[in-house]
């Protein structure tokens, strides 16, 4: 779509007027990754320069204020020798999404993974390395956003007796694809109390049952991504996604740090996005204040 002229244009328009038809604070292109091709990454940079363009013009032929742009992105924003056209992203998008999550799955590793790692003390796959490249490529930290995840992933161990994060499993446990929410572990693998283990070193927790084991991020892990975002001075943090909490409890951990940094930056705004984000590659609604446009709040920190 974004090589041929035409395509891009009938894409831009079709978002727009979707969005305005919805009553939607904004558009997001969800799920972005490097791709191995340097020409096909200088296209995406002209779609979103000409996607900013459409959205500009459109809001002052309808008087209206203009739609946010935002981005969903891939933790480290270059792949190999391939980058995502930088310069473009941080010209046009009013912020990025980045996709702190799923480093690690059951089937594609043969040994247990903090999916969410905040740190790896034994490869660069963790967030930590990935807002630091961010960073360097020329995106400004205010213009990021941290994805937190309410969703883990379950193994089977090859032995359960070795049961720390890298042992050996044989694939995913419970479902397919591994893949079980926050509210499932708390109420059917009874993931609670002695069963669970906090990693401080990766900011992640983990779950035995059986031969069962499963990764996941526990109140102290979001506790601690949100006051490393603030550490950082990104603009806030995203969950994906809010109805897989179990009671609100993540969402109460994460807004607990919160209170207790009541006199420094507040967190304004929580996103939550819903499962159908990800079904589409745009029309991922912020929160009402966004008629005010973020850009407003220079300097403040919101949740998302």
């Amino acid at each position: 779509m974004a090589t041929q002229p035409s395509h891009r244009n009938r894409f831009i328009e079709s978002s727009i007027q979707r969005a305005r038809l919805y009553g939607f604070h904004g558009l997001e292109l969800c799920c972005f990754k490097p791709d191995t091709s340097t020409t096909k990454m200088d296209t995406r940079g002209i779609l979103f320069d000409e996607w900013r363009t459409a959205i500009n013009r459109e809001s002052k032929n309808s008087t209206r204020s203009p739609l946010v742009l935002t981005l969903a992105a891939y933790y480290l924003p270059s792949i190999n020798t391939t980058s995502f056209p930088m310069e473009s992203i941080r010209r046009n998008f009013d912020w990025v999404h980045i996709l702190a999550y799923n480093y690690h799955l059951p089937t594609m590793e043969n040994f247990t993974g903090a999916h969410s790692a905040l740190y790896d003390p034994s490869s660069n796959i963790s967030t930590d390395h990935g807002i630091k490249e961010w960073i360097s490529r020329g995106l400004p930290a205010k213009k990021m956003v941290l994805g937190l995840a309410y969703h883990g992933y379950a193994w089977t161990l090859l032995d359960p007796k070795a049961s720390k994060i890298g042992s050996a499993a044989t694939g995913p446990a419970i479902r397919p694809d591994g893949a079980i929410s926050y509210k499932f572990m708390k109420s059917d693998m009874r993931c609670d109390g002695e069963n669970v283990v906090y990693n401080s070193t990766y900011v992640t927790n983990y779950c035995i049952t059986g031969s069962v084991w499963i990764g996941f991020d526990d109140v102290e892990a979001i506790r601690t991504k949100v006051s490393y975002a603030r550490e950082k001075g990104l603009l806030g943090y995203k969950v994906w996604q809010v109805a897989n909490d179990d009671n609100w409890v993540l969402s109460k951990a994460a807004q607990a740090d919160e209170k207790d940094h009541r006199n420094k930056r507040h967190l304004l705004l929580a996103i939550l996005l819903p499962t159908a984000a990800t079904v589409t590659l745009v029309l991922v609604s912020a929160t009402w204040y966004l008629r005010k446009r973020a850009r407003r709040n220079k300097g403040e920190f919101f949740q998302s």
